[in-house]
Parts: C-alpha cells; sequence; structure tokens
C-alpha cells in the first residue's frame, strides 16, 4: 500500500509539472531561479534598471531571442551584416528572408553599425553559427563595452581549435567577462510564435544566470538555470550529430524502431562523452541534452534532421549544400567531434564506444554510403547497454 501511494505521488508530480508547463508556470520552482533583490509585478514587467539587449546575427535564432527580449519590454538590437536588411527590418518589423512573415515586435530594431549595436549593451546575445563566431567576434570585439556578460545562443565545435563555444569567447573576449549559455528543444519559429518553450541557461556567475531568466521569461518561455557549462555544451553539439543519423534513417525508411534505437543510443555516446568531460549526468537527461536531442531528431524544422533525410535518400553533400541557405551545424560539428575524442581520449576502439558519432562523421566525408553507414550500426556487435564513461 505505502508503495503504490508512493507511485500515485510521483505520477501526480509529474502531471502538475507537465500542465504546469503549458500553462506558463515553472514545472520546479526549486530549479527557476529569481533575484531575491528584484520585485516584479509579472513575468512581463521590466526589471527596475535600464536594460537593452544586442543580438549579434540576424538568422532565425536571433531573430527569435530578440522578439522574445522585445516582448519583455525590453529594448533589443540586431547586429546584422547588410544595411539595407537592417533598413528592411526597421520598416517592416521582420526580416525580408528569414521567418518573413513574423513580426519582431516595436522594441526590436535592426543595425549593421556594431559600433551602434553595442555601444551602450548591458547584455549581448551571440546567435552566430560556430563555424563564423571566431571572426565575428574579432571584427566587433572593440565595440563591446568592458565587463558586458555575453550569452551564447550557438551549439557545437569549432573545426579548426576543437574548441566549443565556451573556448571561443574567452579567446577571443577574455576571461575576465562573465559568459551564459542557452540551450534546450527551441526551435526558432515556435519560440517567434510565442509557442510553449522551455530552455536552460548555464552560467559559472550564478547571478547572470538568474538575470537572464528574469529577463527573457515570460508565460510560454520559460527559462531554467544550471552552472553546467560542460553539459550545455555537450549536449548542444553531439544532438546534431544524432540528428542528421535519424533524418538519414527516415530518409532510407528503415522504420520507427530502428530511429528510436538510434536515438537512445546516440543519446548514451553524448552521455558517455559528457561524463568523461566533466559534465553532470542531469544536465545530459536534461532539456540541454535529451530535451534538445528529441526535439532535434524527430521535429519537423530541425535543419539537421532534414540535412539527414536528404542525404538517406540519395542527395549528395555537394547537391544539398547547393540549395540551402541555412546552416545545418552537425555537418561541421561530426568531424570535429571524432576529432576531440581522439585527442581528449587514449581508449581502445573509439569507434566501438562511439560508433554513431564515428559513422555519421564517415558517411559525411564519403567514407560510408548513407545506407552502408545506418544498417552497419544496426550490426554492431551486441555487448552490455552500459554508458559507462570509461575510455
Amino acid at each position: 500500500m505505502t508503495r503504490l501511494l508512493k507511485v500515485i505521488a510521483a505520477l501526480s508530480v509529474l502531471l502538475l509539472s507537465l500542465c504546469g508547463l503549458c500553462a506558463g508556470f515553472s514545472p520546479d520552482t526549486r530549479t527557476f531561479h529569481r533575484n531575491p533583490s528584484v520585485t516584479r509585478l509579472s513575468a512581463n514587467t521590466p526589471l527596475p534598471y535600464p536594460v537593452r539587449i544586442a543580438v549579434l546575427g540576424g538568422g532565425n535564432f536571433g531573430l527569435a531571442l530578440a522578439s522574445v527580449c522585445g516582448r519583455a519590454g525590453y529594448s533589443a538590437t540586431l547586429l546584422v551584416r547588410d544595411p539595407d536588411v537592417a533598413a528592411y527590418v526597421n520598416k517592416e518589423n521582420r526580416h525580408p528572408r528569414y521567418m518573413s512573415d513574423v513580426r519582431l515586435g516595436e522594441k526590436v530594431r535592426a543595425t549593421a553599425d556594431a559600433k551602434a549595436a553595442l555601444k551602450d549593451a548591458t547584455y549581448i546575445i551571440h546567435a552566430v553559427p560556430v563555424q563564423y563566431s571566431r571572426s565575428f567576434l574579432e571584427n566587433v570585439k572593440e565595440h563591446i563595452p568592458i565587463g558586458t556578460p555575453v550569452m551564447s545562443a550557438s551549439k557545437g565545435i569549432e573545426t579548426t581549435s576543437l574548441g566549443f563555444m565556451a573556448d571561443i569567447l574567452e579567446d577571443c573576449l577574455g576571461k575576465d567577462r562573465s559568459y551564459a549559455f542557452l540551450s534546450g528543444p527551441s526551435f526558432a519559429r515556435e519560440i517567434a510564435e510565442q509557442r510553449a518553450t522551455a530552455v536552460v541557461i548555464a552560467s559559472e556567475d550564478k547571478q547572470l544566470a538568474d538575470d537572464l531568466a528574469d529577463i527573457m521569461s515570460s508565460p510560454n518561455f520559460r527559462v531554467f538555470t544550471s552552472s553546467d557549462v560542460m553539459g550545455i555544451e555537450v549536449g548542444g553539439s553531439v544532438k546534431n550529430v544524432i540528428a542528421i543519423a535519424a533524418g538519414m534513417c527516415e530518409g532510407l525508411g528503415l522504420g520507427t524502431n530502428a530511429m528510436s534505437g538510434l536515438v537512445t543510443r546516440g543519446c548514451g555516446e553524448m552521455r558517455r562523452l559528457g561524463l568523461y568531460l566533466g559534465a553532470e549526468p542531469t544536465t545530459l537527461a536534461g532539456l540541454s541534452g535529451v530535451g534538445d536531442t528529441f526535439g532535434t531528431c524527430f521535429g519537423p524544422l530541425s535543419r539537421n534532421r532534414n540535412f539527414g533525410i536528404r542525404l538517406g535518400k540519395g542527395e549528395t553533400m555537394e547537391e544539398i549544400l547547393a540549395t540551402t541557405t541555412e546552416v545545418a551545424e552537425g555537418v561541421d560539428t561530426a568531424g570535429a567531434l571524432v576529432d576531440l575524442i581522439k585527442s581528449k581520449s587514449k581508449g581502445y576502439r573509439l569507434d566501438l564506444k562511439y560508433p554513431i558519432i564515428f559513422g555519421v562523421r564517415d558517411i559525411l566525408e564519403g567514407k560510408l554510403g548513407a545506407r552502408e553507414g545506418l544498417e552497419g550500426l544496426m550490426e554492431m556487435p551486441l555487448r552490455l547497454e552500459s554508458y559507462e564513461a570509461t575510455h
């Protein structure tokens, strides 16, 4: 009887959590931090000090996060490359190419002038793809105010340095600045359309994570916080590679059973690598790990999944890249992940410990065909189902 009561209580907590997310309430107030020194009437009441946010990058995710900040009552300035695009955004309140049917809100403006965008920014959101981040930051860093914190929403590993975004930011902007990292199952279009979304912001500076959660949270955009930066970075990188594999599985018509098994095993590889690099298992099992992986692998808006579908249907890398304007981060990340694993681990048969990551890299590099590679993964030798971090 006691055991039955415990099960009922656990199910009740789960149900309340799910209802809380859909209704716009934090499912666990113990992990949703608020700045105790700030009194706010509601999630959309501006903080009682001047806040202006600069968003680096005018792609889909930069637009979505700018609109989140604008809806919360804060001025958000998009830094874009093309002055004509900036003029269009300011006149029409929407982007001419990305999500062009979505209004950004009256608080969102755009400019191609880095000095104007950054000179008095209280917070900076970095939404430039990882492989272009270093050159972008080097070009604008002279205009970034000393001490202004930066939050990255970019996911992946730089192919040249094998560094995560935390490494790139510190290399370009220094170690004396506070950084934060946003991740979780969050398609830009759904955010812009104000559909229910839950994300996590990680920072070694707890106060920064709390303040950013205060600024960005709303009834339909729930922000949780964490101090596990490595967990956020690993999850955000590996999930894109798994999504390419899941897309190939769908493109080849291998079925739901195969895809579910593939994604589950991919999450195991994420956990193995994350634990080895010092990430927390709860982070890898949370929004920025398993949660983001599910969204990216099964969601129709996923660029990486759609890239994999096209590969599975027989298109070449060159054909896909020539006909898309959007960046599938997993393409570059797959090779970088393999190089990172090889550089960090001296273990035996790493290809058996990370068969999906290694397999996707081989397919993208043309060493294997999509069908050959995916069927090879399904025929891997049977071993104990273990996700230990041993190498």
